[in-house]
């Protein structure tokens, strides 16, 4: 694909006038405007697609945490001992199944 672009780009700049292909220095006109919008846009572009892949992952894995995963996680970092542990997560599933 880069080389049809490439290709007809060059055909179009060998139709138009000398003067206006090269600019004394043998520069060849190359729309070199669009570059820097199209890499812009290509780096917010980065940046929404990762963001709301980031924010989906988060909002799913908090769904997923309920009660006992914090429970969990609080008698793993050393919050509470076993015997609290134990007793909030009987409290836990007597609500659930109630």
């Amino acid at each position: 694909m880069l080389t049809s672009l490439s290709t007809t780009i060059a055909a179009a700049a060998a139709q138009l006038p000398a003067d206006t292909v090269a600019h004394g220095n043998g520069f060849v006109f190359w729309p070199f405007f669009l570059v820097f919008p199209l890499f812009w846009i290509l780096v917010i572009g980065f940046f929404v697609f990762f963001g709301r892949r980031m924010w989906r992952r988060n909002r799913n894995w908090a769904a997923t945490q309920g009660a006992e995963g914090v429970l969990r996680e609080r008698y793993a970092r050393g919050e509470i001992d076993e015997t609290e542990y134990r007793q909030r997560l009987e409290v836990l599933r007597a609500h659930t199944e109630a």
